[in-house]
């Protein structure tokens, strides 16, 4: 929905220049820049508009002028909490999710964020207590972060606005909320964790009859939700099973649909997503992106764009920004993604190779993870073209029913996602049911072009500034694999050595030096062959 920004403390209203530079890099995210404040306080916001577009503005201040609120995402279930408030006296003063989010803070305090079904951050400050307030929703998918300097709170949605403070960064967690102010804090508490259980195993659903059935109806309305609104809703479409089931849902709960897909000319991607669109008579929008044309700079820019930390989210990053270049000039400010998938449903390998106990720590460390690896990288590169991406299978009402899933629903006979397949067999075209995983930059060559350029991935973060949140480090599912898959030595030794050695470097670059070659092979050998027949008598 947009970037905020806040600058809290004595002296915040001389830091006008500073704060004028936070709300600037983050303009990408929004169509309009709105700022207020109060004693000792500067907010502002970058607002995408999506619900209630022309009265929702911010900050939100309220009628005292105590409380200031800047809010991104969305409340899904806004408009249920509107009734209850008014049902109990506080009514919200407008239409929209950010009005109901104030209102709903005013009735319940602290207790409001874990009522909230949403994808979302916020901070309310109370300027009468010199304080704010930080909250983010359960998973991560909308960013938060803060740094203090100067005797000031700073907080921002991205890394790049608080780097020039020069002051070590913080991320709020997913899932956590508390108060903070110019010379302490945040104290920061969960108030719900969908991250690794402490406690006993959750009570399995075994019946795979039963389990399809709650499948199916979580993850119909957690599109549903995601699809209320009056503009066009965009599908990032690969072409495999979890954004074809995405679009399939969105196709049929909204009138006004279109799928995007990126790939190299000729790639499995682009047949298959060309072939779903067209049996369901959807628009489909394609970028066609040749692997030669990734080079440094599309690095950069990947890199500056995404805040990431490990290589292979990077790689990826490489592929999606284009992507969301072309969302944003066709108009669509809201798509849906299939992300999220993969970790629920045992769609990756390391699933396949774990006992049940194994899995399901797995399962735990995937999620409490996706914030800075998967859902940084779609909320960057979505965002940073003035685009919201929505996650429906990290609905956390769906995030909680897939952790009460044995993994031999998940993975049966070879088969990752089985349970996905079973639940919406009957909507699967066959030719979609039975591809196999194949991501999506991996499938085309673009993922090994842009791997020529890994040894230049911790220079430019660093050049960047991001290292004053966190520097780039080895991915994670290579040392599991390297440790077979066990997660407490992967970890060991992930803390012990966090990025890669010369050695490790210089073979990794062999091999994508080897691929390109071969690649180039390739492509030259039927261009070739037509000038041969061109040229024969």
């Amino acid at each position: 929905m947009c970037g905020i920004a806040l600058i809290l403390g004595p002296r915040a209203p001389d830091a006008r220049e500073q704060f004028a530079q936070m709300l600037a890099t983050l303009a990408p995210r929004g169509e309009i820049q709105e700022t207020g404040g109060g004693p000792g306080l500067l907010a502002g916001t970058q607002r995408l508009r999506i619900v209630d577009r022309d009265a929702a503005v911010q900050p939100w201040t309220s009628a005292d002028g105590r409380w200031v609120l800047c809010f991104n995402g969305e409340l899904f279930n806004y408009r249920e909490l509107a009734a209850e408030l008014t049902a109990l006296g506080t009514p919200p003063a407008g239409d929209g999710d950010t009005a109901v989010l104030a209102a709903a803070f005013a009735q319940w305090g602290e207790q409001a964020a874990a009522r909230f079904r949403g994808e979302f951050a916020f901070a309310m400050a109370d300027t009468g207590q010199q304080r704010l307030y930080l909250a983010r929703d359960p998973l991560g998918v909308k960013p938060l972060y803060w740094a203090r300097r100067d005797g000031a709170l700073h907080v921002a949605s991205e890394i790049k606005a608080l780097v020039p403070l020069g002051a070590a960064v913080h991320e709020v967690p997913p899932g956590h909320h508390g108060w903070g102010g110019p010379a302490a804090g945040p104290e920061l508490s969960a108030y719900r964790w969908l991250g690794p259980d402490t406690g006993a195993a959750p009570e399995l659903v075994s019946d795979p009859a039963e389990a399809a059935k709650l499948v199916r109806a979580a993850f119909e309305d957690s599109v549903r939700v995601r699809v209320d609104t009056d503009l066009t809703v965009g599908v990032i479409l690969s072409g495999g099973l979890d954004s074809s089931l995405t679009l399939l849902h969105v196709a049929q709960m909204h009138p006004d649909c279109v799928a995007f897909t990126v790939g190299a000319p000729g790639s499995d991607d682009l047949r298959y997503a060309r072939r779903l669109c067209a049996d369901l008579g959807v628009p489909h929008e394609v970028v066609q992106l040749a692997p030669h044309r990734i080079g440094r700079p599309q690095i950069r820019a990947a890199i500056e764009m995404s805040e990431l930390t490990e290589y292979g989210d990077i790689i990826n990053a490489v592929v999606s920004v284009p992507l969301f270049a072309r969302v944003a000039a066709a108009g669509v400010k809201v798509v849906l993604t299939g992300d999220g998938s993969d970790e629920l449903f045992g769609g990756y390998p390391m699933y396949h190779r774990a006992g049940p106990e194994q899995a399901r720590q797995l399962f735990a460390h995937k999620l409490t993870h996706l914030a800075r690896t998967e859902l940084q990288r779609v909320d960057r590169t979505s965002m940073g073209h003035g685009v919201e991406a929505r996650v429906p299978f990290l609905d956390p009402a769906l995030v909680e029913l897939a952790g009460r899933l044995p993994l031999d629903l998940k993975v049966r006979d070879g088969q990752e996602k089985w349970i996905l397949r079973e639940a919406f067999a009957d909507l699967l075209p066959g030719y979609i049911r039975s591809r196999p995983k194949n991501p999506m930059s991996h499938s085309s060559g673009l993922h090994e072009r842009a791997r020529l350029y890994k040894p230049l991935f911790p220079g430019l973060h660093r050049s960047a500034g991001y290292d004053l949140c966190a520097p780039v480090r080895r991915d994670f599912s290579g040392v599991l694999e390297a440790c077979g898959n066990d997660l407490d030595l992967a970890l060991a030794q992930l803390a012990a050595r966090p990025d890669y050695t010369a050695g490790e470097r210089a073979r990794d670059f062999a091999g994508a030096l080897k691929w390109n070659a071969a690649g180039l092979a390739r492509a030259a050998a039927p261009r070739a062959g037509r000038a041969r027949r061109a040229a024969a008598p």
